[in-house]
């Protein structure tokens, strides 16, 4: 039987699980009798607080949020954020960046507007091919908190290990891996993640923050949408929020649980990047871009070493029903992500087409 849609290998907006989709299409017209679409209710309205509720609950419970924690939905992605977090936290105007890769030099420079922004470790030299060691970071002691991009969706690097913050606060950018395996939320002050990758449609970040880190004393030059604690205060309907982002997030969260939470996701997304990675490091035609101690497994940044052939494979690709498979315009190559929602065959076909792509040229 032929699949219906394509394979997409998107980094973001990605797919998305057909269940969820199916789920969605269904109370399109009329959400559970209210006579409405998800997308015309007011945000104030009864049917929605549940709606917003639930998705809180069912977050909470999917990734065991202590009750120190708030969960924030805020709009915008990952750009608002970058200044949001150094907006808030920098009370000492200077914050430690781990660089690792295109986001968490985006994440570098928007914190630079607000503070100073020290490097203590960078995997630059080898264009963010793996992650630094980080058992013994030289971190100021008036340093506000320390920040990472726990997995770098362009460059395909992922944290296996988190560093060594000496009791400061740590940030993490969880954006492209964000519900992909277990954490241990306790052990963060702050972690944000856009949607748009692993979760639900753009225009929302998620954001997980300890309670004694919302702040009433900001600059006077913080907007009031850019504080974490009016967010927190008004249960996230500070202003009209994303309401459809919610909504369809909320489904993600309650179909990972039905799948057996966030161990079970882990277990099949090892599974199926192992299938990738297994042939990826076989080929005598491609080749993995990063340290395979620090592969991501929803990220697989690869090369031909050959821009032509890299583009031939994509147009190959694209006519066989694989979409979005053109590496970041930022490094080139080839990138498939392998999100959540990606089924195992998704990964099999592809390493099908891949391997006989190679027979092709030989």
């Amino acid at each position: 039987m032929k699949y219906e849609r394509s394979y997409n290998f998107s980094a973001g907006p990605a797919m998305m699980p057909e269940a969820v989709l199916e789920e969605i299409r269904d109370e399109m017209m009329n959400y559970r009798g209210s006579g409405m679409c998800v997308m015309e209710m007011s945000h104030r309205s009864k049917v929605f607080q549940q709606i917003a509720d639930e998705a809180e609950a069912d977050l909470r419970a999917l990734m065991h949020i202590p009750d120190n924690y708030k969960v924030l939905f805020i709009q915008g992605g990952g750009t608002v954020q970058f200044a949001m977090v150094a907006m808030n936290l920098m009370k000492n105007g200077k914050a430690c960046y781990i660089e690792t890769g295109a986001w968490s030099k985006k994440a570098i420079a928007e914190a630079k507007k607000y503070g100073e922004v020290i490097i203590p470790a960078s995997s630059a030299d080898k264009n963010f091919s793996y992650i630094p060691d980080c058992r013994d970071l030289p971190i100021p002691e008036d340093c506000d908190y320390v920040y990472i991009c726990e997995n770098e969706t362009i460059h395909g690097v992922t944290w296996n290990t988190l560093p060594d913050t000496k009791g400061h606060i740590l940030v993490s950018d969880q954006s492209s891996m964000f519900l992909s395996r277990p954490c241990d939320v306790s052990r963060y002050g702050l972690i944000w993640a856009g949607v748009q990758k692993n979760v639900g449609p753009a225009g929302m970040a998620v954001v997980i923050i300890r309670e004694d880190l919302l702040r009433d004393d900001l600059p006077s030059f913080v907007p009031t949408y850019m504080s974490y604690k009016v967010h927190a205060d008004n249960g996230s309907m500070y202003n009209t929020p994303n309401c459809w982002a919610i909504y369809c997030c909320g489904k993600v969260f309650r179909y990972l649980m039905e799948q057996g939470g966030l161990e079970a996701m882990a277990q099949r997304n090892a599974e199926k990047a192992k299938v990738l990675y297994d042939f990826l490091d076989s080929s005598s035609l491609f080749r993995a871009a990063v340290t395979p101690a620090d592969r991501s497994v929803m990220n697989v940044p690869f090369v031909t070493g050959s821009k032509e052939l890299d583009a031939e494979v994509v147009a190959a690709a694209k006519a066989a029903g694989f979409d979005n498979l053109k590496g970041h315009k930022s490094v080139g190559g080839l990138r498939a992500s392998i999100y959540n929602a990606m089924p195992r065959e998704g990964v099999e076909a592809l390493v099908d087409f891949l391997q006989a792509f190679e027979e092709s040229r030989r």
